[in-house]
């Protein structure tokens, strides 16, 4: 026979995508990229970018993760069209394809027992064969199995011939269809399988583009497979054009865990304190491209976005990177914005105003909102402050001495900004020939109780006199 191929033949038709994410745990940062790179498409095409959640496996779903994916997409800006499509209340509709298919002879009922497959791998298995099934009932009529057997129902796969995929991605990728077996459309109880499922929602839901990673490449050549069964049978049944998404790797080159950050896209958010426009260009740049450009607002992705700018090889995930975009991404992003942020991390102590008012010197330090939630947590402290213990190093009967010698200096400050305070404190560096920071690190410790903070000036400014002249005199009496 001829070959069958898939090339490409959504492209004359308005560009339909579909993310559909399993919720079986949560929404993995290498699917997040997914359904980032599947509503770009659609977007740059004018399109619809479409959302299934695949929950047939009732055991492993739960609501919880279809929340959690639900969120995540929200929070990264994904705003897919229509109504969200729930696979496991489509069961009927797929039992009814596997009738049709069956009633056409394009598929079969399998009456093979469990015993008689796993009999029929071990003789494979001892041969040294591929373990596939051998389509034993086939050909057979349904009469010569018992009254009553249970069976399932089979795809009667092409035998001769190849099936070409004209991968968006891959390039052209071609299979041998004797090596693609019967595979079952449904099992002995009634309930579809996920290749038939699959194919079944992509063709309801009018998808033109098939935008998934590559671990399913070999799944397209067996959906195709029921494609070509049920054209002729119903219409609206078309080849879809495939891209095929090389997998995330570590930055060691390793497969992507946990080690490397293979965390879920809230966790992203919540642990890591991650901001959603970081992770969104982050995920674009994994794998994609547009000449030397770092960098991409929203519109410019949509405008840019293309498959043919997708890597064909792994693309590798580096946290620091990460963090490093992050850390731009903050220093641009609206005060207000991020003191809400900050303010939900340190708890309703914290002062948003205050918190406000203050990020333009708190985000210049900060990778992630962690670190500007932590760096803006002594603005908030009650007396006594706890000191770390770097930080109570630094207070020894010398360093007290001094601080009471500043809290009567500053006390006379009429001027409670940062460069009369620097002035101030310069001048008694000098009369002590020490260098500023001698006296700039036991001040921080008594301000912020750490040893690590925004500008030493830009503290006292912040906090104001009468709370930056209780807290040195608190430390400077011990």
């Amino acid at each position: 026979m001829a070959s069958t191929s898939a090339s490409g033949t959504g492209a004359d038709r308005p560009v339909v995508t579909r993310f559909a994410p399993s919720p079986t745990g949560f929404l993995h940062i290498g699917n997040a990229r997914t359904g980032l790179f599947s509503w770009l498409y659609a977007r740059h095409h004018g399109g619809k970018a479409l959302l299934r959640i695949e929950d047939t496996d009732k055991q492993r779903s739960t609501q919880e993760a279809i929340d959690v994916i639900l969120d995540g997409l929200d929070w990264l800006g994904l705003d897919f069209d229509g109504e969200t499509v729930f696979q496991s209340q489509r069961a009927d509709r797929h039992a009814e394809v596997a009738y049709k298919l069956l009633e056409a002879g394009r598929a079969y009922k399998c009456f093979a027992t469990t015993e008689e497959l796993a009999e029929m791998r071990e003789q494979q298995k001892a041969a040294k064969q591929p373990m596939r099934y051998d389509g034993r009932w086939r050909d057979r009529d349904p009469s010569e199995a018992p009254e009553g057997a249970p069976f399932t129902v089979r795809i009667k796969s092409e035998t001769s011939g190849e099936t070409v995929i004209e991968d968006a991605v891959q390039g052209r990728v071609a299979v041998k269809n004797a090596e693609i077996d019967d595979f079952i459309l449904l099992r002995a109880d009634g309930t579809p399988t996920y290749m038939l499922a699959v194919v079944v929602d992509d063709m309801d839901m009018g998808c033109t583009h098939i935008i998934r990673g590559d671990d399913h490449l070999n799944n397209a050549f067996r959906q195709l497979q029921v494609i070509k069964a049920m054209q002729g049978i119903e219409d609206g049944w078309h080849e879809p054009t495939y891209a095929h998404i090389p997998l995330i790797h570590g930055n060691d080159g390793a497969k992507l865990s946990k080690r490397h950050g293979a965390l879920g896209v809230d966790a992203y958010r919540d642990e890591l304190g991650i901001l959603p426009e970081a992770l969104f260009n982050y995920l674009l740049r994994l794998g994609w491209g547009h000449g030397d450009k770092e960098d991409f607002t929203r519109e410019e992705a949509i405008a840019l976005f293309d498959l043919p700018g997708v890597n064909k090889g792994p693309s590798r995930f580096d946290m620091k990177k990460l963090l490093n975009m992050n850390g731009n991404y903050i220093r641009a992003a609206d005060d207000a914005r991020l003191a809400k942020i900050a303010a939900e991390r340190l708890g309703p102590h914290a002062d948003v105003a205050l918190l406000t008012e203050a990020m333009p010197v708190l985000k210049t330090r900060a990778r992630d909102m962690n670190e500007l939630a932590d760096g803006s947590a002594f603005l908030f402290k009650t007396r006594p402050l706890d000191l770390t213990d770097q930080a109570s190093e630094l207070l020894d009967e010398e360093a007290r001495a001094r601080l009471t010698v500043i809290s009567a200096r500053l006390s006379t400050e009429s001027d409670w900004t940062i460069e009369a305070l620097e002035a101030n404190l310069k001048a008694y560096s000098e009369e002590l020939g020490l260098g500023l920071g001698k006296l700039a690190q036991p001040l921080r410790a008594a301000l912020t109780g750490q040893t690590t903070s925004p500008g030493i000036f830009d503290v006292l400014a912040l906090l104001g006199r009468e709370e930056s002249l209780a807290r040195i005199d608190a430390q400077a009496a011990g």
